[in-house]
């Protein structure tokens, strides 16, 4: 990573042009051109630096619905009901924790009914219990991080 690739994320966690060539508007701001901005994200992903480069969406103002699960998963069985799960479109994130509930997840539906669908459909795909944790209030965190 060298310092463009800096630039780039520091710049682009606060946000990304809305405009008829977005990815051409933000290369400006590095020197660069479109074509060289798009290489320059597709490198941070495929070498791990990012992990998504994408819009995030508050699934609720745009009338779905959205939710944290989490299963308890035997770790030899880990990997195959990872894939399982995140075989499902409405899975946002994925992510093992050192924990009874090893496996935790965000499922964003495109209606708040579709919540407790999909996770029956998890359940019954992989045979374990999804404990659903809907959100009780929401906090707002605006966070960045410097590299």
């Amino acid at each position: 990573m060298d310092d463009i690739d800096r630039q780039i994320i520091n710049r682009l966690q606060g946000g990304f042009p809305v405009s008829e060539r977005p990815y051409r508007e933000a290369a400006a701001w590095f020197g660069l051109d479109e074509a060289e901005l798009i290489r320059r994200l597709r490198r941070l992903l495929d070498d791990g630096y990012l992990s998504r480069f994408g819009p995030m969406y508050h699934a609720e103002k745009l009338g779905g619905g959205l939710s944290l699960c989490a299963m308890a998963v035997p770790e030899e069985k880990f990997e195959q009901v990872a894939g399982q799960v995140n075989a499902f479109p409405e899975v946002a994130h994925n992510y093992a924790r050192d924990h009874q509930l090893n496996m935790w997840f965000v499922l964003a539906t495109e209606t708040p009914e579709r919540i407790d669908e999909v996770v029956e459909e998890i359940e019954r795909t992989t045979g374990y219990r999804v404990y659903n944790m809907p959100k009780q209030k929401e906090f707002y965190v605006g966070l960045r991080f410097q590299v």
